[in-house]
């Protein structure tokens, strides 16, 4: 399994790519047989590079699915060999995404239901350094 992390020039990540895989290793290193790598470009190029044969999407809301859908389409017409694979979280976990989880830790709340020990410290240690 790749966990990976798009290069994506359009967005303002409240933390930078090193603290991301950082996270990222932290979260996944007791699972065997998972690495974390950033990309550029297409996710489906990069799959195609590392010979992968499936991308796991997940489908947090009804919400998800048409630009899923739409993304998995043209990735099968762009790599063939390629499927995309989705799977659906928890239903207490549907209505979460990092942008509420991080609005709640920047105003103090509790976010340790939610994110991994290691997270809520870097969250916490974050806002901390920027005055929030």
């Amino acid at each position: 399994v790749i966990v990976t992390i798009a290069i994506n020039q359009s967005k303002k990540p409240l933390f930078s790519m090193e603290e991301r895989l950082e996270m990222i290793h932290d979260a996944v290193k007791d699972i065997p047989n998972v690495t974390i790598e950033k990309f550029g470009g297409l996710l489906v190029d990069f799959a195609y590079e590392k010979k992968a044969k499936v991308i796991l999407r997940g489908l947090r809301a009804v919400s998800d699915f048409e630009y899923e859908f739409q993304m998995a389409l043209m990735n099968k017409h762009l790599q063939k060999e390629i499927s995309t694979l989705f799977m659906v979280p928890n239903e207490k976990y549907t209505y979460l995404n990092s942008t509420i989880v991080k609005d709640v830790a920047k105003n103090g709340g509790n976010v340790k239901n939610f994110v991994t020990k290691f997270v809520e410290e870097k969250l916490i240690n974050k806002f901390t350094d920027i005055g929030m």
